[in-house]
């Protein structure tokens, strides 16, 4: 349960910062195109883990956490793009990317272990 609780308030916090990063993005650069794609996929994560406490089954909470998974992806990407088109620094792009691979990291460490114990209560 505490990782669990542990990637909703990380989850959380991330999504916090994208829409900050986006409003930033708009704001300065008036840069709405990848600020966009970026909210919607930053924010997407926490929003599929938050779901993910109303799994009707294991497998179903797998699920809202693979996808929060693809969503962490499409994020890297973006955050990629903006770097290196010069919409965000070194630093700031440093920072987000390292939480973001926090989050994927723990998603993935959890679907594992959900799996584990979605095959061993089968047998």
């Amino acid at each position: 349960m505490a990782a669990e609780n542990s990637i909703r308030d990380k989850s959380k916090s991330f999504a916090i910062r994208i829409v900050h990063l986006s409003q930033y993005l708009q704001d300065k650069f008036h840069e709405f195109v990848l600020s966009r794609q970026v909210l919607k996929s930053g924010t997407s994560i926490g929003a599929n883990v938050r779901e993910s406490r109303n799994a009707q089954s294991i497998s179903d909470f797998i699920s809202k956490l693979e996808i929060a998974l693809k969503e962490s992806d499409e994020t890297e990407y973006w955050l990629e793009i903006l770097h290196e088109t010069k919409y965000i620094s070194d630093d700031e792009f440093d920072s987000m990317i390292k939480d973001n691979k926090e989050l994927t990291a723990m998603l993935v460490s959890i679907v594992k272990s959900s799996k584990k114990k979605r095959d061993s209560e089968k047998k």
